[in-house]
């Protein structure tokens, strides 16, 4: 009798997931469909705009990075503040360079990071003393364009992100950037990751003004200044490890947000190894379950269930007990397909893919583990020398 309620509950869950559940798996919410930003939306004004970069350590990427805002095709005015997080290499320095090979010295403005104060993540310290700045520039920005110093933009990004801003009323526009899809670590977690990112948030709630879920990635977040003052700053998510869906919830109280899918932005940080991605998904995974080991625990089953369950019950169980675990293995598989399309994996090997995530996603609790693991020895939310978990 068990394997028969066990294989109900899972074709349940996947039936859910699949008809239910905002669609997330189709990975349709995307700007401009996936085309290049070409020719920028006409909008009656183009208002100024001011990207916060926080960099800490960042000299391999920072120099692309700066290069990439400082080539924005936009028609309004917009500046560039980088805030050096006491950085221990080179970053400032490839910066300052790489905006004066383009003649742009003028519109990055770098600053140096204070200490840390207690209560506060790194990241969220650094963007807040970028966004005081811009508050007090002589041309106040209309929006902030947060991001980070590993991420690239195509030359027409900022108009469309700042257009769809516009029209829409938005507070919060995001994007989740097309992560590095080289290795075989990358490949192998990279669409995983985001599949599972869409589950949590389907994008399409996100969007929908009267639905309760919030999300944002943080590679790429157009924040209308106002609304972030109204809702009381970043000092309101300061002590938030996973800051970008603590700053969606915080905006979406104030006004509409939006979350998409984009080719026009991507990131240059690699991940080599699978532990480099253990490290990744370590560094926040118990942090997104509040430090209570009582969710870890049914997430671990959760995930036991939803992608371990079906593969157990087509290998050792018979009757509708296999049906049911063979199809919803099939649905899982069918689910993964259109994420790793958008990431350009062709036809027979992006099912082979598919059909290994349930190996995936084993890995995925046991990195979700070693979260739990990494903040019981005091080194949750290691990033750059900092533990920052729970502080």
């Amino acid at each position: 009798m068990a394997p028969l309620i066990i294989a109900a509950i899972v074709l349940a869950t996947w039936l859910y997931l699949i008809a239910a559940r905002g669609g997330f798996w189709r990975a349709a919410e995307r700007d401009n469909d996936g085309a290049p930003p070409a020719v920028p939306p006409p909008i009656p004004r183009w208002p100024p705009v001011t990207a916060v970069v926080p960099a800490r350590d960042e000299a391999e990427t920072v120099g692309e990075a700066i290069a990439s805002l400082l080539r924005q095709d936009y028609g309004g005015p917009f500046n560039v503040i980088l805030v050096d997080d006491q950085s221990r290499d080179t970053t400032t320095r490839v910066a300052r360079e790489a905006a004066a090979a383009l003649g742009a010295g003028d519109r990055l403005h770098v600053i140096a990071g204070g200490s840390l104060p207690a209560g506060w993540t790194g990241k969220l310290w650094a963007q807040n003393q970028g966004v005081e700045s811009a508050a007090q520039a002589p041309n106040t920005p209309d929006y902030l364009l947060l991001t980070d110093a590993d991420i690239v933009f195509a030359p027409g990004a900022l108009a469309s992100l700042v257009a769809r801003a516009e029209k829409q009323r938005l507070v919060l526009n995001s994007l989740m950037v097309k992560l590095r899809f080289k290795s075989f670590a990358e490949r192998m977690f990279v669409p995983a990751f985001v599949f599972f990112f869409q589950m949590l948030y389907p994008f399409a709630w996100v969007n929908e003004p009267r639905h309760a879920t919030a999300a944002a990635a943080g590679g790429c977040m157009l924040v209308k200044r106002e609304a972030l003052q109204a809702a009381g700053g970043l000092a309101a998510i300061r002590g938030a490890l996973i800051d970008d869906c603590a700053l969606a919830k915080l905006l979406k109280s104030r006004g509409p947000i939006a979350l998409a899918l984009t080719d026009n932005a991507h990131s240059l940080r690699a991940y080599p190894s699978i532990g480099d991605i253990r490290h990744m998904v370590a560094r926040t995974a118990y942090a997104q379950l509040g430090y209570s080991p009582f969710l870890l625990a049914g997430t671990v089953f959760g995930l036991a269930l939803t992608y371990l369950a079906p593969v157990a019950l087509t290998l050792f169980a018979d009757g509708f007990a296999r049906f049911a675990g063979l199809f919803a293995w099939a649905l899982m598989a069918c689910a993964l397909r259109p994420i790793l399309r958008f990431y350009g994996m062709p036809g027979l090997r992006s099912w082979l893919w598919a059909a290994a995530l349930p190996a995936i996603a084993a890995m995925y609790m046991a990195f979700t583990l070693d979260s739990a693991y990494q903040h019981a020895r005091g080194r949750g939310g290691m990033w750059k020398g900092r533990a920052q978990a729970n502080i």
